[in-house]
């Protein structure tokens, strides 16, 4: 299994809110953005692994700046890190509205995902390798933001989650 650079998971999705889209407020409806975002990352996990991968959890997708109708909406995502057989996908959602020529940040978010193989068994992922600071960075913080999810999961004891810890405790 071949290891990976974080740039050959990168993936850019564009789309045009539409009014089939959006609320009644007018701005994109946020169960459509989350399934644009679930797809564009999926990709970014399908590149490292080159096989079929489900979405295992979802991280605290906030919500900084509603889009508008008739906006271009871009998602980029890219792999943080991998683990055994999952993988860690950061996303950024930005917004455009052409008109008032302006371009802002409307979402930022981390979805994990499992690679299986064609029969539907979890699989090793292979090794991803960050190249520039904020690919390290990213892979870095990536152990620590598994170990919480592990924690509010219910499948990690809060005194295993060592580098999580590290944060809180001084030795």
């Amino acid at each position: 299994m071949k290891s990976k650079f974080a740039s050959e998971t990168a993936n850019t999705m564009t789309e045009l809110v539409l009014p089939n889209d959006t609320n009644t407020l007018i701005n994109l409806m946020g169960g459509k953005l989350m399934h644009w975002m679930d797809i564009a990352a999926a990709i970014s996990a399908m590149r490292l692994c080159n096989a079929p991968v489900v979405t295992a959890s979802v991280d605290n997708v906030s919500f900084h700046h509603p889009i508008k109708l008739g906006n271009i909406l871009t998602i980029e995502s890219k792999v943080t890190r991998s683990f055994s057989s999952s993988m860690e996908v950061y996303l950024k959602v930005t917004g455009e509205d052409l008109q008032a020529q302006t371009k802002y940040v409307s979402n930022e978010a981390y979805f994990t995902f499992v690679a299986l193989s064609n029969q539907g068994v979890p699989i090793k992922a292979p090794e991803l390798i960050p190249e520039t600071e904020e690919e390290q960075e990213k892979y870095n913080g990536a152990l620590r933001r598994r170990q919480l999810r592990l924690i509010l999961a219910g499948k990690m004891k809060v005194d295993d989650a060592v580098e999580l810890k590290a944060l809180f405790v001084k030795s």
